[in-house]
């Protein structure tokens, strides 16, 4: 979430308008962070105990698996719309941008892949399924 974050205050410092490519980059980062917080605050109030007709570990990993792919797409237009002389004096915070922009998409890759072995798991931990009993 923080760099998430990160990414769009940065995106957002900057004349993004100047660029097509930065409009998609913007909404993809404040939507996917809006939708992020929601989600976690979801988790953290119990909603899974509650909503036990949602498949959660399911949707999480689909929600997970989307939002990677979005998230590249997003670093991929960032990043190839950075030139340091086309606008000078706001390289630093589209470079920077494309750096946290593949940081997130890397921990939404790493979300979802375990979130894929949550739902593909038993549920319990390593501990407990190699130890004898």
């Amino acid at each position: 979430m923080i760099l998430g974050l990160l990414q769009w205050a940065l995106i957002a410092s900057a004349p993004y308008t100047s660029l097509s490519a930065y409009g998609w980059v913007m909404f993809v980062a404040i939507t996917l962070w809006i939708l992020t917080t929601i989600l976690f605050f979801m988790i953290l109030f119990s909603a899974p105990q509650k909503l036990t007709a949602v498949p959660w570990p399911l949707t999480v990993m689909a929600y997970d698996a989307i939002a990677t792919v979005l998230y590249l797409t997003a670093f991929l237009a960032n990043a190839a719309s950075v030139h340091p002389f086309i606008i000078t004096y706001f390289y630093g915070h589209m470079a920077a941008a494309a750096f946290f922009g593949a940081l997130v998409t890397l921990m939404y890759g790493a979300s979802a892949f375990f979130s894929y072995l949550e739902w593909r798991g038993d549920g319990g931990n390593a501990a407990t399924s190699t130890v004898p009993t």
